[in-house]
């Protein structure tokens, strides 16, 4: 990379150090392949786009195309955007005192002209860190020609006793100031029509107008926009002329798989050292969040057009810790583990991250939170398990009705209040042997601060698969046999 020292301080100084003018997507396209070369991820921290979106991303950059991001909320549009800014030289040098971010050796404005030309090598040098070389703007229906572009200030033309024919009295706005950055215009469709076709001539000629002024301004910016294929229907759309102008256009997904998602929410989710030593998550707990959103994408229930973000798994995450924490406070429990009980606690999570359906809205927000967070049981349960219709084969018959019969004779002896501590919860678990005995056989290698939830996952699908009944118990939930309780009912 360009690693010119900010220490230089004169426009001869510059030259000295055998400075080059580059275009930003010219500067990006060689910081890349310089990463490539030595080994090095370009996007640290994506995980799940690795044969799909950052392979196009990584061309679309070679090609020196601006980016259009297509893909519905919570897939790291915006993350992957910022991200380009690692791939920007550490230090740019401007002419001191710019608005425009002005290339000493290829000014724009008529501020660093006059400056270039009255002092030559003498012009002052300024430094702009990379970070700073990154701006973004959410679209937003009230957003004018004037915010993104300029206007004419009569401020600045009363106060420099300029005629308004003097281009000296542009204000200019966020895409001039954005020169030789990354400028991402988030949720492009929100952008009114309009405001769009003011973005045509500086995606391809570099012209910008305003209020008469044409001036030839050939601005030096990679541009990225985000959108949501949704919102072409609901709120807007991109207007044809600008999607022509996009170099690549990248389709954003959701995780193909629960261990990926897993993995994002890990690294996402933000928990308090007392709160890791408080509360332990078994590795399936972590795996039944990420189930959730996925039952959630293909539920009747929600609307999957509207897509399910991740940042769905990461509150729910951090809700179910805080659930099992509580507990603990309210019980006087130094040291707790997750359970099934405190996956109640996620609810509000849930509610406030689906679009409901017609179906949905007829039965309640927390009635399809509930309904999604039984749906990932049953199918953790049916991934790590043989499937309860195959009961009849003898082969797993003997560990199910093993259990199935533990309750039949044991009825009322399984129940799980929130006062349990953990060593009473394990021990109520470990009256049913059968459960011991399926675990042995399908996960013997089973984390033993794991094997609780684990047991009660078993009991969950049972109750999914209508094999046993599920009765609140208090504070708490309990399982029983089904005549028992339907006995209990009469």
């Amino acid at each position: 990379m360009n690693t010119s020292h900010p220490q230089i301080h004169t426009l001869g100084e510059l030259k000295a150090t055998g400075y080059r003018s580059r275009t930003i997507r010219d500067e990006l396209r060689e910081n890349l392949i310089k990463t490539l070369r030595k080994g090095e991820q370009p996007f640290p921290g994506i995980f799940g786009y690795e044969h799909t979106v950052l392979p196009e991303l990584e061309r679309a950059i070679l090609s020196r195309h601006h980016i259009n991001l297509l893909g519905l909320r919570g897939q790291a549009k915006t993350r992957l955007a910022r991200m380009l800014v690692n791939l920007l030289d550490e230090w740019m040098p401007v002419v001191a005192g710019t608005e425009v971010n002005d290339d000493p050796l290829s000014p724009l404005s008529h501020h660093a002209r006059s400056v270039l030309a009255e002092q030559g090598d003498d012009t002052p040098i300024a430094w702009v860190h990379r970070n700073d070389r990154f701006v973004e703007k959410l679209a937003t229906p009230d957003v004018t020609v004037a915010d993104l572009i300029g206007d004419v200030d009569p401020i600045k033309a009363a106060n420099l006793k300029l005629s308004y024919a003097d281009e000296r009295v542009i204000h200019f706005g966020l895409i001039p100031r954005a020169n030789r950055s990354i400028f991402v215009i988030n949720e492009l469709p929100d952008l009114q029509a309009r405001i769009q076709v003011a973005l045509f001539n500086i995606l391809q000629e570099g012209d910008i107008q305003i209020r008469g002024f044409k001036l030839r301004f050939p601005l030096d910016i990679q541009f990225v926009f985000t959108a949501n294929p949704e919102d072409y229907t609901n709120r807007g759309s991109i207007v044809t002329p600008l999607k022509d102008r996009i170099g690549s256009q990248i389709l954003t997904h959701y995780p193909a798989d629960v261990a990926t998602a897993a993995k994002i929410t890990a690294q996402e989710v933000r928990m308090l050292p007392e709160q890791s030593s408080r509360v332990h998550v078994p590795n399936i707990a972590s795996q039944l969040i990420e189930q959730v959103a996925f039952e959630a994408r293909n539920s009747e229930y929600v609307d999957e057009k509207s897509g399910i973000s991740a940042r769905m798994s990461i509150t729910a995450y951090e809700n179910l810790v805080s659930s099992a924490e509580l507990r603990s406070l309210k019980h006087n429990l130094k040291h707790t583990a997750v359970r099934l009980g405190d996956f109640a606690g996620i609810v509000p999570a849930l509610t406030g991250k689906m679009e409901i359906a017609y179906e949905g809205e007829q039965e309640g927000a927390r009635f399809v939170a509930a309904h999604l967070i039984q749906e990932a049981v049953r199918s953790t349960y049916d991934a790590s398990f043989p499937k309860i219709p195959k009961l009849e084969k003898q082969e797993a018959k003997a560990y199910y009705t093993g259990i199935i019969d533990w309750f039949v004779n044991h009825s009322g002896e399984c129940d799980l209040t929130e006062d349990l501590d953990d060593d009473t919860y394990r021990a109520t678990l470990d009256r049913v042997p059968a459960l011991d005995s399926l675990i042995d056989k399908y996960h013997p290698v089973t984390d033993p601060a794991d094997r609780a939830l684990l047991k009660e996952i078993i009991l969950w699908g049972l109750v999914s698969y209508g094999k046993l009944s599920k009765v609140r118990v208090g504070d708490g939930i309990g399982f029983t046999d089904n005549l028992s309780q339907m006995l209990k009912d009469i």
